[in-house]
């Protein structure tokens, strides 16, 4: 059966197999218009030239040998065949190099995967509209590039991160199941060891999912007060501020906004959390909220190690650490300013982040 007549397809699909191509179409427009005004024009010189051959003899109209009116009219019949010839052979040609960038741009793209991003298609030429089309695919593939290897780079360290407790784990359990002379006490160390390493897993899945969660989007918004947010999250905090022996100084005025509830206390959690972690013995952490020109603004600032400004970037990158002080520990899963920037860029906010003079960080939200 034709496809074109098959009665499951749809309208969309019939349409699509009847139509032409471009090329096709490109030289029926071009010979159409050039034929709109050459056809008028032989159709008007014959008429004219056919009324000139008109003799006057006598006062009395006398029409020229049939012969000649034969040949004038064969002639024009084959000068309109050869103009028509030749203008759809030109229109044809005329389409084809036309279209040739774009066909060389449709082979390369085919040609690029996800695995061979690396690619460009170089379209060099005048500036047009074809030229500035392979710039901005060229820009697209570029991004794409970069967005697949930030993905593998990130699958690759997550699949390290979780692998690496598991292991431990395993370890753990294995040295104790091992020992034939394990005592109780032994026997339950290497339990609450195991059950740590499982906890690190649960902190580490949860963040993973909180971040997927941010750079999703928001998709139920109500009204949030951060000085509220904020207040739960120092108080859950506070145990651990008291054993860091790190002081908290506050200043929390009223600064509603409109996004997700939990992805809001999820970003100042881990915001708070990154200042606690990444601190000094008898350090601080000072946390501000306030309206500024009809906007919310959060603010956290932390003592703490001494930052690079061009470190400052890979603190924002999944599983990114500077230096011994910035390893891996048991209560971090290095997604904490991750997570930060994804919730903020979910809510359509502004993060800037600044290094302090003295050691720590400045992580300051904006918000519409």
């Amino acid at each position: 059966m034709n496809p074109a007549q098959d009665p499951t397809m749809t309208g969309r699909a019939r349409h699509h197999l009847r139509r032409p191509s471009l090329r096709v179409q490109l030289t029926t427009l071009y010979a159409g218009l050039v034929l709109a005004v050459v056809v008028p024009m032989l159709l008007i010189a014959g008429f004219l030239f056919g009324r000139d051959r008109v003799r006057v003899r006598a006062g009395d109209a006398v029409p020229p040998p049939d012969t000649a009116a034969q040949q004038v009219d064969a002639a024009l019949a084959i000068t309109a065949i050869i103009v028509m010839v030749l203008t759809v052979l030109t229109a044809w040609w005329l389409a084809g190099r036309f279209l040739r960038p774009l066909r060389a741009m449709t082979v390369t793209a085919q040609e690029i995967s996800a695995t061979n991003l690396s690619r460009r298609l170089g379209l060099r030429g005048p500036d047009d509209e074809l030229t500035k089309l392979g710039r901005t695919l060229d820009d697209l593939f570029e991004r794409l590039d970069l967005s697949f290897a930030a993905q593998r780079h990130f699958v690759a360290n997550a699949s390290h991160e979780l692998r690496t407790p598991l292991a431990a784990q395993r370890a753990v359990l294995q040295v104790a199941l091992a020992d034939p002379e394990a005592s109780e006490a032994s026997l339950r160390a290497a339990c609450e060891e195991a059950l740590g390493l499982g906890e690190r897993q649960e902190r580490l899945i949860a963040a993973l999912l909180t971040l997927a969660r941010g750079q999703k989007g928001i998709e139920h918004r109500e009204v949030v007060d951060l000085a509220d947010v904020t207040k739960g999250v120092m108080l859950s905090c506070r145990a651990e501020a008291t054993r860091r022996t790190i002081t908290i100084r506050a200043s929390l005025e009223s600064a509603p906004i409109s996004g997700d509830p939990d992805l809001i206390a999820s970003m100042i959690g881990n915001l708070v959390g990154n200042a606690l972690h990444h601190n000094v013995p008898d350090g601080h952490v000072t946390i501000a909220t306030e309206l500024t020109n009809g906007r919310a603004r959060l603010s956290v600032g932390n003592t703490g190690p001494t930052i690079r400004s061009q470190d400052l970037r890979r603190l924002f990158q999944p599983f990114q650490r500077l230096g011994p002080q910035r390893t891996h520990t048991a209560d971090g899963h290095g997604l904490g300013l991750v997570i930060v920037q994804a919730v903020a860029e979910a809510h359509g906010a502004q993060l800037t982040a600044h290094p302090r003079t003295g050691g720590g960080l400045d992580v300051t939200i904006l918000f519409d």
